[in-house]
């Protein structure tokens, strides 16, 4: 659509004889001193002004931005292009699938459901490390992948072929967000002769890590993908921005891996959920582009919407280093200059609030137990290991278990239902820290197991496993680590999983990849896997030790996510640490270790070795990295990056506009979110008589809320996929299911460590079903069906930061799909809100200062929820009335805080969700 253009800002900018349509930003009052990510908000208004929906007074109140003042002003942001990755991506075109269909059972036609942005989906997510530590683990890993995700790759290609400008990156080829930074990325895009900054939403909250390169771009939920994709724009508040000034540079010993978790706590401390962050000052030209992405990475784990840095000669380097066009260089570094978006350290831009970080200060640090942002310097590692150890090593009782669960387990020591008067103890080792040793049989040698064994010990996931300073650090220290004599433990599942094919380009180039293999570190795929949960079983030996003793065992990743539960059934503690700090905890073998005091091992002469004594000087790591990367390797690897190898390539594809659902599918199955969907929208209806189908904590991530990791053959999926002739060693995980919702409800709220308080003494999937006399203790999905059947709606009661973590858009379906019609929690983080309301679920919190305990709710009550009826007038109630009905019939009575922020998600809350409210819009249209 043409802008209409109130402030004459359409002109032309000339690149090397090429002129090109640009709307300049220097003609708007105030636009000078605005942030740079906001200026880049401000030229899309600028562009997509349409006078009704992006009107005059939107770009000057932009223009105008008070940082000082609370977020208040809506604007309809429209991203240039979508990316995804394909646990979230599948559900998008499976959705897709389902409006064709349903636009023409209303009568409109099918072809208008496309694609109209630019939409990529990397196929990262389903490679799982079943086999690891030998030279064939790659090949291996990739038939299983295609074993298992035949299915759905084939959906994907006819995704590929029936929908326009809808492209798939094949498996085997990078991580999404690497894929992004290295290839997909634009930084200026051009299309239909108009330039203007890249912008990006992606089914991936890591997105973000586009940002190092320029590039405004964060995680949305499946469902805004969706919307966006077919034209939709993204409704949200000028946000406030974090300035964060960087000075000094990094430290000889010190990581990328070291910054990021030190803006991480820094960032999480200040409190920046919903706000934009952005670096300048001094320090930015000294942070490499790696290292820009890797902090823009980890912007989800500091809860901010993005973590963006300015365009300057480091970004233009990257571009040249990546294989971009000298044509596409010369444009970023043209039109950047022209539109004030260029780093210049004479103008700093107005900031809501301000924080600093004197590189020069960051330490060696690793994160966890079970939170990113939990750093610990690594010389106090080890004390800190002990001191969280206690809540992980499970007490040996003096009393009979069945006798256990006289309280809560979210009140009780480490979750588990003791009595008051039971006297647990700890076994300990004679220096005082919990120990339970156990013996194995590992490959016919016996090894002792113990708490705080490392099992896992993965180089993997977007974060670091592309950045080269880190990447060559770890296969550096490998060699040197190798030439001393030294071994990885061999309880320890090793393994490598790089961002891109790019990386073993350049360890081969270097001639590593020998002293990696030595330490079984051999390359098991290009995709997430450890990261996201694919770390595979751990060798049977050693998981039957470990269930046997109870043991409370460890992983270390160079990932970004360690919450509880996530990585491996198994593992109960994780620790997130840079790539070289991963392969000395394989040598160490357990996180009860001082690396400044306690030898990794002997050399060939009997000498202790130190981690000081292998660590690769910087110098050395800059002189690898100057004479192992190039640009052909770029342009080499990503010539035909859509094409794919044999396997994809002969894989039959479906065809024709809609798709032909195979009702025996287990993988892709036709979703029931249209069904009997009016062209007209029913009123919104206040919510009477709701029973809560789960009372829960702070911190409940979208992990302990969505599916994710394997499916386990008691469980509700389980059982659903036996029934439907699914051998047990074919489940997959719940990512590779995505596309199949019957399984997903059945996975929603079942995660191992999920505490629900109303089920006391249980973890996982379990509640109360109070449609039976006794309200015996069930799984969360026989509950919720057993609610429906008796027309009762449901409501899940939270404490702070509920949905934080991953854009799960799974977190917010699930949700729905059993029946949840209100979410009430004491604050929520900004995706998983916006995909409940997404999903036709109504976000509210308790009255400032007020939480479920203070308003003595049990989760045993009945809810009567009024006001919500106010929706239908147009407006958006500030706050509702709850009655909360005790089982003895006392009431108590309290208003929640309506968390519908804007009129655009007041349209799809009164739709029944975000795809209702398009597919309507485009009948109507």
């Amino acid at each position: 659509m043409a802008s209409v253009d109130s402030f004459g800002a359409r002109g032309a900018l000339e690149v090397n004889g090429q002129s090109y349509e640009i709307f300049r930003l220097a003609g708007i009052e105030g636009a000078e001193t605005l942030p740079y990510s906001l200026k880049v908000l401000l030229e899309n208004l600028l562009r997509t002004e349409d006078g009704a929906n992006i009107t005059a007074e939107h770009i000057s109140k932009l223009g105008h931005w008070d940082q000082n003042a609370a977020p208040e002003t809506e604007i309809q942001f429209t991203p240039a292009r979508v990316i995804m990755q394909d646990f979230t991506g599948v559900p998008c075109v499976v959705d897709l699938a389902t409006m064709r269909e349903a636009v023409a059972e209303l009568g409109g036609d099918p072809t208008k459901i496309n694609p109209l942005a630019p939409a990529e989906l990397v196929i990262d997510h389903s490679v799982i490390t079943d086999v690891f530590g030998r030279p064939d683990a790659f090949e291996r890993n990739v038939e299983f992948e295609y074993q298992r995700n035949g299915e759905r790759y084939q959906f994907l290609r006819w995704g590929q072929t029936a929908f326009d400008d809808f492209k798939v990156v094949p498996p085997g080829t990078g991580i999404v967000h690497q894929v992004n930074i290295e290839h997909l990325a634009r930084t200026v895009m051009v299309r239909d002769g108009v330039a203007y900054p890249d912008t990006c939403v992606g089914t991936d909250s890591h997105t973000t890590m586009v940002n190092g390169l320029g590039v405004l771009g964060w995680g949305v939920g499946g469902i805004e993908a969706e919307a966006a994709m077919l034209g939709q724009p993204v409704s949200m508040l000028i946000p406030k921005v974090v300035g964060f000034k960087l000075t000094g540079s990094v430290p000889a010993g010190a990581t990328a891996t070291d910054v990021v978790l030190t803006i991480t706590q820094q960032l999480r401390k200040h409190g920046v959920v919903g706000k934009f962050v952005e670096f300048y000052g001094e320090g930015v030209a000294a942070v490499p582009l790696a290292n820009r992405a890797t902090i823009g990475n980890m912007s989800p784990e500091f809860g901010s919407t993005c973590a963006i840095f300015p365009i300057d000669d480091v970004t233009l380097d990257y571009l040249r280093l990546t294989g971009r066009s000298d044509q596409d260089v010369a444009l970023v570094e043209a039109y950047a200059k022209e539109q004030g978006l260029w780093h210049d350290l004479s103008v700093e831009p107005r900031f809501s609030e301000y924080l600093e970080l004197d590189l020069s200060t960051v330490v060696p640090s690793i994160a966890g137990p079970k939170r990113p942002q939990d750093r610990v310097a690594l010389s106090e590692a080890k004390e800190a290991f002990r001191g969280a150890l206690t809540d992980y090593a499970i007490e040996e009782l003096d009393v009979d278990p069945s006798e256990t669960g006289s309280f809560p387990a979210s009140d009780a020591p480490n979750g588990h239902g003791l009595n008051v008067n039971d006297e647990p103890h700890v076994p300990r080792s004679s220096d005082g820290r919990p120990s339970k040793k156990t013996t194995v049989s590992l490959n016919g040698q016996e090894v002792e197991l113990d708490h705080g064994h490392v099992v896992i010990a993965s180089i993997t996931s977007c974060t670091n496993t592309s950045n080269p300073s880190v990447m060559l650090a770890a296969a550096l220290l490998a060699k040197n680590a190798v030439d001393k004599g030294l071994a990885s433990k061999p309880w320890v599942k090793t393994s490598l999983a790089p961002g891109s094919k790019v990386v073993t380009d350049y360890y081969e180039k270097a001639g590593v990849t020998p002293y990696l293999d030595k330490l079984g570190f051999h390359l098991v795929g290009y995709g997430c896997t450890t990261c996201i949960g694919n770390s595979g079983p751990l060798p049977e030996p050693v998981s039957a030790g470990v269930q046997e003793a109870d043991l409370a065992v460890v992983s270390v990743l160079s990932g970004n996510r360690n919450f509880e539960g996530r990585i491996n059934p198994d593992v109960k503690m994780n620790y997130l640490a840079s790539p070289p700090l991963v392969i000395a905890y394989a040598l160490a073998g357990t996180m009860d270790f001082d690396f400044e005091t306690d030898a990794l091992g002997k050399d060939q002469d009997g000498n202790d070795v130190f981690l000081r004594d292998i660590w690769p000087s910087a110098d050395e790591v800059e002189a690898t990295i100057a004479n192992s990367i190039s640009k052909e390797m770029f342009t080499k690897d990503y010539a035909d990056v859509f094409a794919g190898d044999e396997r994809w390539q002969s894989l039959p594809t479906p065809e024709g506009k809609t798709f032909a659902w195979d009702p025996e599918s287990t993988y892709v199955r036709k979703p029931p979110y249209f069904e009997g969907m009016a062209k007209d929208p029913a009123p919104v209806q206040d919510i009477a008589g709701a029973r809560v189908l789960a009372k829960l904590g702070d911190s409940v991530t979208t992990d302990h809320i969505s599916p994710a990791g394997s499916i386990k053959a008691d469980s509700p999926a389980g059982k659903y996929l036996a029934e439907h002739g699914v051998e047990r060693k074919d489940f997959n995980s719940y990512g590779s299911r995505r596309g199949n919702h019957e399984v997903m409800i059945r996975g929603t709220f079942a995660n191992i460590r999920l505490r629900n308080q109303i089920a006391p003494g249980t973890e996982g999937g379990f509640t109360r079903d109070f449609t039976k006399d006794d309200a015996p203790v069930t799984t969360i999905y026989d509950a919720a069906q057993a609610y429906a059947e008796s027309g009762t709606p449901l409501v899940i009661l939270a404490g702070k930061e509920y949905g934080s973590g991953s854009s799960r858009d799974w977190a917010a379906k699930g949700t729905a799909l059993l029946g949840a019609k209100a979410v009430i929690t004491e604050s929520f983080e900004r995706i998983h809100r916006s995909n409940l309301i997404g999903m036709g679920v109504l976000p509210l919190q308790y009255p400032e200062g007020e939480t479920a305990e203070s308003l003595g709710l049990t989760g045993e009550e009945t809810f009567d929820i009024t006001g919500v009826t106010e929706l239908n007038d147009g407006s958006i109630p500030r706050t509702v009335h709850v009655t909360v009905t005790a089982p003895d019939g006392s009431e108590k009575e309290f208003d929640a805080v309506v968390r519908i922020d804007t009129p655009g998600e007041a349209d799809y809350y009164r739709n029944g969700g975000i795809l209702q409210y398009v597919l309507r819009s485009l009948i109507a249209g």
